[in-house]
């Protein structure tokens, strides 16, 4: 393989890896007083989406979900992010590991059909 030719192909996966990431939907979530806002996220089934979440409170938080199966130490005043899916239609809860009586949330993952989109 020519020097030309690897330039152009590893050019090509760079393009391509750009274009996958763009791709993918971001949902924001605040941590605000010990409560996530909004507490419900929806989004669609079989996607993989970006969690972008601010935790706007003074002392620090885990954002907490064994359904998604991630963990995530919130920092005091930080934004962070979780990837989560593709998932299959459903309910997925999370809670804040420090706060569980109040920080709590959930991810309705939901089934698109044509012209319509639910839960199953």
């Amino acid at each position: 393989m020519t020097l030309r030719v690897f330039v152009l192909l590893v050019l090509s996966i760079v393009a391509l890896a750009d274009t996958a990431s763009a791709a993918v939907s971001e949902y924001s979530i605040q941590l605000k007083d010990h409560l996530f806002y909004p507490s419900t996220i929806k989004i669609p089934a079989g996607k993989k989406v970006k969690l972008v979440i601010q935790n706007l409170d003074d002392t620090p938080e885990e954002f907490d979900s064994f359904s998604l199966n991630r963990e995530k130490v919130l920092f005091p005043k930080q934004t962070s992010f979780i990837y989560i899916g593709p998932l299959k239609p459903g309910v997925y809860d999370f809670f804040g590991e420090y706060n569980p009586n109040t920080a709590r949330g959930k991810v309705v993952v939901l089934k698109q059909t044509k012209g319509a989109t639910h839960v199953n």
